[in-house]
């Protein structure tokens, strides 16, 4: 999903591609396949070379596993991932409670590197799939100590969240954003962990189930960290529907929150590290056979696919696509908080999308199936450009329709319908490029390319969306209105002269609204000269996408 998502800001929620699961986020890590093998070979054997268990096969009978009898691994699994996404979720929150207390738009910029990190996983991925203890297990080696860290990291924040975010000057961004990009750092790299795991975990006949778990475990985590938590937190939404008498606080605080998960990250992690053996194998159960790639030839790899002349022309245009949707994605929900709306009303509005979101890909995926996947991207490309115009006149908009006891019914129905519509052009562009990756990515090195491509993707998101944010305020002007010889409110100095000579700062022009223009025609000239050489690149040759480097065995 785009960064600073409109209504539940699933900025650091990245989820990936498992399987048959498409979801707009960092994609998964696949296994690498095995690579010393010739041509001939390849041909009959690719399955198993990607699976890296052809020997394995020849030697033993293969046991056909039932799902009951597995049903162990696999909620285990599943509660894995949901305790990757309960960090997300709560990252994902920081921003509207930010916003609720008129940090600058530049503190949101430096807020954003927070989700920086699920999209550059890729840079540590080699490391933690090829340092390990055997004894302890080459996935427990990085989920035990990476989990244990979460759980410490979250229990000291909710000592010290609540004085970073209520100081006399402010809330502390720095302080914020370097702890809560620890919480991202080290759920992204309990991702690979448990991502590598569950290819091991689960016999080959389950382990399609393990994107089941990853999708599901994610959602319900994100949903725990993020929704849950912003309704519980909101004194207003639990004085409304979950208390007789009112009061001024939710039913619980962000402290209350980390500590109550930090605490369980604790022990259930102390459980796996001691009732859950990775070595182990039951019955009639073969061992996956495991490669572990050098990390300097996993590095060199990368940058061979990456001088390769048609996938570097793609990479520059993912790293340009998402410009002209940065203003819209980034900056829209933050300003409905802005402007009243309540930050639990639009992180509750997320609900209702789950149906589609899952329907979507299904839908989508039966167009982009054909050999010119990228066609559905360059059509959806103008009408999620038109949305961005339509989400700026829905912040126009939003001051007038405001009441007394809030925003009508009506409103939040037009506020639902045009995020609708905005899932399916995102959903759109989504699913054509990840089609697209499949199809050009060496079956080789599949897990490598598609990783490749997915991060560039992800990045192509991220630096847009901090930079959007990095320039609503300059963009912004404000006058001074009421004070004698004082006429600008451009700096943190003229705003405090204006209000010391007993004037205010009153917007004249919104940044938001030049950034949503400039972004719509930079997005159009994208679309227009740039659009059709993306088109272009499906019309290159299947050799020009292969990347032959001799590996060793």
């Amino acid at each position: 999903m785009e960064h600073y998502d409109l209504m539940s800001h699933k900025n650091g929620r990245q989820r990936k591609q498992t399987g048959g699961s498409l979801h707009p986020e960092t994609m998964k890590d696949n296994a690498k396949a095995e690579m010393s093998i010739s041509e001939t070979e390849l041909e009959g054997e690719i399955d198993s070379l990607i699976a890296g268990s052809d020997f394995e096969d020849r030697r033993h009978p293969r046991i056909h596993h039932g799902i009951r009898a597995e049903l162990g691994n696999v909620c285990l699994l599943l509660f894995l991932y949901v305790l990757q996404g309960i960090p997300l979720g709560l990252a994902g929150s920081i921003p509207l409670i930010l916003q609720s207390k008129n940090v600058s738009y530049k503190d949101q910029a430096i807020y954003s590197f927070v989700f920086w990190p699920f999209s550059l996983k890729l840079v540590w991925a080699p490391l933690v799939d090829a340092l390990y203890f055997s004894r302890f297990g080459r996935r427990k080696s990085w989920l035990v100590p990476t989990q244990y860290l979460l759980g410490i990291f979250m229990l000291y924040l909710s000592l010290r969240v609540d004085s970073m975010l209520q100081g006399e000057g402010g809330p502390n961004v720095v302080a914020v954003t370097s702890l809560f990009f620890m919480l991202a750092f080290l759920a992204a790299t309990q991702d690979i962990a448990v991502d590598g795991w569950a290819l091991t975990m689960l016999s080959k006949e389950n382990v399609g189930y393990a994107s089941t778990c990853n999708s599901v475990g994610q959602t319900a985590g994100y949903f725990l960290g993020n929704v849950l938590f912003l309704a519980l937190e909101s004194a207003d939404f639990c004085n409304k529907y979950l208390r007789i008498e009112p009061k001024e606080t939710g039913i619980v605080t962000l402290s209350d929150f980390l500590f109550f998960w930090g605490m369980i990250f604790l022990i259930s992690t102390t459980l796996v590290a001691l009732l859950k053996s990775e070595n182990a194998h039951s019955k009639g159960k073969r061992k996956a056979h495991e490669e572990t790639e050098g990390v300097f030839e996993t590095y060199k790899l990368l940058f061979t696919i990456i001088k390769m002349p048609a996938v570097f022309t793609f990479c520059v245009l993912l790293l340009t696509a998402k410009i002209g949707f940065s203003a819209a994605d980034t900056v829209t929900g933050l300003k409905l908080v802005e402007a009243g709306v309540p930050k639990a009303q639009l992180a509750l509005l997320a609900v209702p999308m789950v149906p589609l979101q899952i329907l979507l890909p299904v839908v989508i995926s039966k167009y982009t199936a054909g050999p010119r996947p990228l066609d559905v991207f360059y059509k959806a490309f103008p009408f999620r450009l038109i949305i961005g115009l339509v989400f700026a006149v829905l912040v126009w908009w939003t001051p007038s329709v405001r009441q007394e006891e809030g925003f009508p019914v009506y409103y939040y129905g037009v506020v639902l319908l045009s995020y609708a519509l905005h899932q399916v052009t995102l959903y759109s562009m989504y699913v054509a490029c990840m089609a697209f990756h499949a199809k050009v990515s060496d079956p080789l090195i599949g897990g490598t390319y598609m990783t490749l491509l997915n991060t560039v993707t992800n990045l192509g998101g991220n630096w847009p969306s901090t930079v959007a944010l990095w320039l609503v305020d300059p963009l912004t002007w404000k006058e001074c209105r009421g004070a004698v010889g004082q006429q600008t409110c451009a700096s943190p100095e003229a705003v405090a002269l204006c209000i010391k000579e007993g004037g205010a700062c009153t917007t004249t022009l919104d940044g938001y609204y030049v950034e949503s223009l400039v972004c719509v025609v930079i997005g159009l000239a994208w679309w227009v000269w740039l659009g059709k050489k993306m088109k272009r690149l499906q019309e290159q040759s299947p050799a020009a996408w292969r990347c032959r480097v001799p590996l060793s065995d």
